[in-house]
């Protein structure tokens, strides 16, 4: 091998490396490291991936609000630009379709990481991509993170504490997960997405957030994820049976979307000590029983409820204690169940054509 051709194998080699996402090289033995992620940020813009999304849209039109510049980006796999088609025309805002399993290369000073698939129907569709969306997303971001000196916040999910034996779920309590069933895809993808963002803030001292996310609902879901609120809300619209896994005795906690971002903003805000892991959800407990008569009759429909076997590794209970969120953020919910169902039930209504929905129906005070 002649010298020439080892040396663009090398600068080749060293490339590849680049490229991977955690993009610095090795420093010399003794060198010092510089802080990443402390002190004033040159670049304001704030980026949100899975910005397109039902959780993401929300995020972005609240940062939008508050005179952010965001840059969001989104694969569409699950979002869609019909959820923040609002937002096309405003010059704080900037939509960019890519994939965080590749590495991005962006000037922000902000990051929220709300990439992946989070609804059992869209993430056990292609499981392998969703443990790489988690995974080699998280890689990416924290490269990113690292080399521009961002702070960036991973939004976790509830379902780290798989089927808990431990009830409410303290940040403390460290889950009961099947690793191998057909919810590992995305639990256990989680779980090494915050294993992730807390090595590097270890070894390379990235500004990080961590806040597990329990259920959320509100507009903009997406009608066919299956999750339960959807689900029932559009089969009770259209008068067809709602279906209910098990004895429908199994327990869920719904959080409302606009508390749900504003315990996101809080979190981003405060001092590089809180890292998290934070739990942010509703702590009031309903079981899905419960839930299908709250549907049933705040649309007036006749549906009847339908009895089905449970899927596999499908949590019994689960319901977030939150008094970390209300210590370190200030922050509790403030929408009760039936005051978040309805808007959420005007939108569904006008998305699948049962009559005309006046905007300001679609939001409560606050949202």
């Amino acid at each position: 091998m002649t010298p020439g051709l080892r040396a663009r194998r090398r600068a080749a080699r060293l490339t590849a490396i680049r490229n991977i996402g955690d993009v610095a090289f090795r420093r010399p033995h003794g060198e010092e490291r510089e802080p990443r992620g402390r002190g004033v940020r040159i670049n304001s813009t704030t980026m949100v991936t899975g910005g397109a999304g039902f959780l993401g849209s929300h995020l972005c039109e609240r940062l939008i609000d508050e005179g952010h510049d965001v840059l969001c980006v989104d694969n569409f796999y699950t979002g869609t630009r019909a959820n923040v088609r609002h937002l096309l025309q405003h010059p704080n805002f900037e939509l960019l379709r890519h994939d965080v399993t590749f590495p991005l290369y962006v000037e922000v000073g902000r990051i929220y990481n709300l990439a992946c698939p989070a609804s059992p129907i869209h993430y056990q569709r292609d499981p392998v991509q969703t443990t790489k969306t988690s995974v080699h997303g998280a890689i990416n971001v924290l490269g990113l993170a690292k080399r521009v000196g961002a702070r960036v916040l991973q939004a976790s999910t509830s379902e780290v504490y798989g089927d808990p034996e431990v009830h409410p779920q303290p940040e403390s309590y460290w889950g009961r997960v099947n690793p191998i069933g057909i919810r590992s895809c995305y639990d256990e993808g989680k779980r090494c997405a915050e294993t992730l963002f807390f090595d590097y803030h270890r070894q390379h001292r990235t500004d990080i957030k961590v806040v597990r996310i329990f259920n959320t609902y509100g507009p903009r879901m997406h009608p066919n994820d299956g999750r339960v609120v959807s689900t029932f809300i559009v089969q009770a619209l259209k008068g067809e049976p709602l279906t209910v896994f098990g004895d429908g005795q199994q327990t869920r906690s719904f959080c409302y979307v606009s508390d749900l971002v504003d315990a996101m903003v809080r979190m981003m805000e405060t001092g590089p000590e809180v890292t998290g892991p934070v739990n942010i959800g509703n702590p009031d407990e309903f079981t899905m029983l419960e839930l299908a008569e709250a549907v049933l009759r705040l649309t007036r429909s006749n549906s009847k409820l339908e009895f089905k076997p449970l899927p596999q590794d499908d949590p019994k209970q689960r319901r977030p204690e939150i008094g970390v969120a209300r210590e370190k953020l200030g922050w509790q919910p403030k929408v009760k169940l039936e005051d978040g169902l309805v808007p959420t039930i005007a939108y569904f209504r006008e998305l699948l054509g049962f009559g005309d929905t006046v905007r300001s129906e679609l939001r409560i005070a606050g949202t």
